[in-house]
């Protein structure tokens, strides 16, 4: 058969269900003590809870043929030799026999007495008999409680095993962080459902102790007949023990750390929600007061009980508590130190006298940034790692991105890890300016999330202002790529910003510099420079803004062509008529032709016409972009556009 590896999804799977099934079981073992009851009618104890017999008995059965399922996983789940175990994982073990061997010397036991189905034998034993009352049930309830509790220890060690195991494999921090709350909170309930069970368990015990010496103390009384409820009918043992042992107190018998449950009718009734959540509601109080509620009578079982509680208690309220507070601690050390840094920026800033814009400015982007990186300064931590795994986090973090630029698609994986590296992480507020124009260019800008708007006005030209908008995926600052391609390019002599780039909403990017695109530039050159160049032109929004402008300057020559052409015709035939009629006094066709003549070119010049021309705008002499060398056909192929 096939041996599983221990790290095998399969196998990680079956252990998430065999974890989610270990703290189900932990939770339906203490159900066989809420079993018996005693009849509020009689005051005798009645037979069992058949309902709650049926339900636990199938329900821990379902549980125990997965455990025998985990059983077999352990004998066909494979292990690192430790011998082999010098560095890393060490060698894996495949071979059955050894499993087998190394399965039967350890855990197997364990497995195995927590696996036997002894309380559901015993609870159907003394359910389905015909004796199910007296003292066979004093003595199967006996049996139960350390049956109970020798299965459940085991129980709960490989519950704790199994989530150490899923909490150290986890991958993520924050999610075992998290997961280690959850389980520390499960077993404190656990506990107090536990102890909640076993005291309602010991109080029944405890009203039979007090009938036991009610009987005593009165001649010709049979504790045994009392106990099966009136077999012998001539003595009234039910008013005889509400006398000796009554519910409310007013007895000589002390009752100790059971008293709650007996003056409570808990122990008489007959829906099993009430005695759990009271039995639980006592149990889960005393842990959290650490046994404060508890006054024991003298008794030393129930004095050892009273100590258990007190020690379980203290364990586990300090366990949770210890947890969450570490928790809390880490992230409130991080918030103290970004409050004390934050303070002293605003002295420094009061005794420069920032005003508050810039004040309210640089708290947005510090606040921003520390929502993003939590205070940890991502790009130190990289720098500070060995070259080989510094690269892999690089490729991990920015290469995705980089393959959503689309200039940068047609690059092969080679080319993009070495990019990788170049990469810088860019956060911008809101309202925030990257460029303006007319400023120098330092870096390119790619977005990955948020909004940004550029406007270019040219120099400021009257009737000429361009307005466009970027998202995720697009790009800015391109006059730095076609510099960087440059023959000549000089770091001395940076591109002007032909465009003011401004944030929209908060901005994530990551930057390229311009030492950094050089490198970049020297990559382009081995790809096909046509489809490069067409590419660039496609994506850049400077090139946009030129092919619009050029195409309506196009359009108006087009127009203002057509127009002329139209008006032609008409010039001619109206110099035709002037040059027939001579010297003599224009008659009155000519007079209305010249008429009819001046009224279409109104109409053409005001759009009445189906030639419909606007009013000329003053033509705007958009610059050509920089043409990026891509390879060394760009200048031939630039003169052709």
């Amino acid at each position: 058969m096939r041996i599983f590896h221990p790290l095998e999804r399969v196998v990680r799977r079956w252990d998430a269900i065999f974890l989610a099934l270990t703290a189900v079981a932990l939770f339906l073992d203490p159900l066989f003590l809420y079993i018996p009851r005693i009849n509020s009618r009689h005051g005798c104890v009645i037979r069992f809870d058949g309902n709650l017999v049926i339900t636990a008995t199938v329900l821990r059965s379902v549980a125990d043929a997965f455990h025998l399922i985990r059983i077999f996983f352990r004998f066909r789940t494979g292990f690192p030799a430790p011998s082999s175990r010098v560095f890393g994982a060490g060698e894996l073990v495949m071979d059955a026999s050894a499993i087998a061997r190394r399965y039967l010397s350890s855990y197997f036991i364990v497995d195995l007495l927590s696996v036997l189905p002894l309380p559901q034998v015993i609870v159907v034993a003394a359910w389905i008999s015909g004796k199910t009352r007296g003292s066979r049930l004093l003595t199967a309830i006996a049996v139960l409680q350390p049956l109970i509790a020798s299965q459940f220890v085991p129980r709960l060690f490989r519950f704790y095993q199994l989530s150490q195991k899923a909490i150290s494999t986890s991958y993520a921090v924050r999610k075992a962080a998290v997961a280690r709350i959850w389980v520390t909170v499960f077993l404190y309930v656990n506990a107090a459902h536990v102890v909640g069970a076993f005291w309602y368990s010991l109080a029944i015990r405890r009203e039979m102790g007090c009938w036991r010496a009610a009987c005593r103390s009165r001649p010709g009384c049979d504790y045994e007949a009392m106990l099966t409820c009136g077999k012998d009918r001539s003595m009234n043992y039910t008013s005889f023990l509400n006398q000796s042992c009554p519910r409310g107190g007013g007895s000589d018998f002390n009752y100790g750390m059971y008293a709650d449950a007996i003056s409570s009718g808990v122990l008489e009734s007959t829906h099993f929600s009430d005695k759990l959540l009271y039995s639980f509601w006592w149990a889960l109080q005393s842990l959290s007061t650490l046994g404060q509620n508890i006054k024991p009578s003298s008794n030393n079982f129930e004095i050892c009980f009273a100590i258990c509680i007190f020690v379980a208690g203290l364990l586990l309220f300090s366990l949770v508590i210890g947890i969450i507070q570490t928790r809390m601690l880490a992230s409130t050390i991080r918030m103290e130190e970004m409050r004390m840094k934050w303070e002293g920026v605003e002295r420094w800033m009061a005794s420069h006298f920032i005003p508050e814009e810039l004040k309210s400015r640089l708290k947005r982007h510090e606040e921003f940034r520390w929502q993003r990186d939590q205070g940890v300064d991502i790009h130190n931590v990289l720098q500070s790692l060995p070259r080989d795994l510094r690269r892999d986090f690089t490729r991990h973090l920015w290469l995705h991105l980089l393959r959503r630029v689309p200039i940068f698609s047609i690059l092969d994986d080679e080319q993009l890890d070495a990019m990788c590296e170049l990469v810088k992480p860019a956060l911008y507020t809101e309202e925030s300016y990257i460029v303006r124009e007319g400023d120098r260019v330092n870096e390119m800008l790619f977005i990955m999330r948020g909004r940004l708007q550029t406007s270019a006005t040219y120099g400021g030209r009257t009737g000429f202002y361009n307005l466009d908008y970027l998202q995720a995926g697009d790009f800015c600052c391109e006059e730095l790529l076609s510099w960087a391609l440059g023959n000549r390019s000089s770091s001395a002599d940076l591109p002007i910003s032909t465009t003011t780039v401004q944030t929209i909403t908060q901005v994530e990017a990551f930057a390229l510099t311009a030492d950094d695109l050089k490198f970049v530039a020297s990559k382009f050159r081995w790809v096909n420079a046509n489809k490069l160049r067409h590419m660039f032109r496609f994506y850049s929004h400077q090139w946009r803004t030129w092919a619009a402008c050029f195409i309506q300057a196009a359009w108006r020559r087009f127009r203002k062509k057509k127009l002329a052409d139209a008006l032609k015709p008409k010039e001619d035939r109206l110099g035709d008529a002037s040059t027939s009629v001579g010297q003599q006094p224009p008659s009155l066709g000519a007079t209305i032709y010249a008429s009819r003549f001046a009224a279409n070119a109104l109409r053409l010049l005001t759009g009445d016409s189906n030639l419909k021309e606007t009013v000329p705008l003053p033509p705007v002499s958009v610059q050509k972009p920089a043409e990026p060398g891509f390879g060394d056909d760009e200048v031939q192929s630039a003169e052709e556009l």
